[in-house]
């Protein structure tokens, strides 16, 4: 599928009156089309991984584009360069997500990323290395636990900041590390406990939502005799 071929079923696929109720969710792109993510991943699927195509797409500079972007491009050719340009671009919360689940959890320098966008000051770049910490603790389901011991520290020392999409970040990075077995689950549990004490709204915040999952009956049930595995 050509560059030109995608325009045309974005704009067939388009739908104006999605626009307001995305809105509404914080969906905020400069220019959108409108396009379900079921119908971007229908395209993204016909197209193929293609990093060439990806690169155009993201010029393109609409909501749709850039999505398609992140579905198609290739991880293996992505460079550190690229994906701190892209991240310096996001400017709301879809795009960001979408980028790290699609493209920047497959890549080698992930858990770099990490810990290199949570002491970035945009809200958007430093939710990018929370989201990408809690992806990569769901999809790399055979790391180490000690991949995910160094971001317990920083997500600690973020924890203080209220921006909203960064503490939803920060605290949906803590419960899917906690998730993963018993032993980070309590390392999780004991790095809220410190976030509590902070004299702050959005780390009280982070940890009292955080030990309500972590000590809670369902996962302490599935975590018992679990080692190393992310969470389902």
């Amino acid at each position: 599928m050509r560059y030109n071929d995608i325009l045309a079923e974005l704009e067939a696929f388009s739908d104006p009156e999605a626009l307001p109720f995305m809105e509404k969710y914080g969906i905020t792109p400069t220019r959108a089309f409108g396009v379900s993510i079921p119908d971007l991943r229908r395209i993204a699927k016909e197209a193929g991984v293609d990093h060439s195509l990806a690169s155009r797409l993201w010029k393109k500079d609409t909501r749709e584009t850039r999505i398609l972007a992140s579905m198609i491009d290739d991880p293996a050719r992505v460079t550190e360069e690229q994906v701190d340009g892209w991240v310096r671009e996001f400017d709301y919360w879809e795009i960001c997500d979408q980028c790290c689940m699609n493209l920047f959890e497959d890549t080698p320098f992930a858990y770099r990323k990490c810990l290199e966008w949570s002491s970035w000051e945009g809200e958007f770049e430093k939710r990018a290395g929370f989201v990408l910490m809690a992806r990569l603790a769901v999809s790399d389901k055979e790391a180490e636990d000690g991949k995910f011991l160094p971001f317990l520290p920083i997500i600690k020392r973020e924890s203080t900041d209220d921006r909203n999409y960064v503490k939803k970040a920060v605290n949906w990075a803590l419960r899917q590390i906690g998730k993963r077995n018993q032993a980070l689950n309590k390392a999780a549990i004991d790095t809220a406990g410190e976030i509590r004490k902070l004299d702050s709204r959005s780390a009280r915040w982070i940890a009292s939502d955080a030990l309500r999952e972590l000590e809670g009956e369902a996962v302490q049930k599935r975590l018992k005799g679990k080692t190393g595995k992310a969470p389902s």
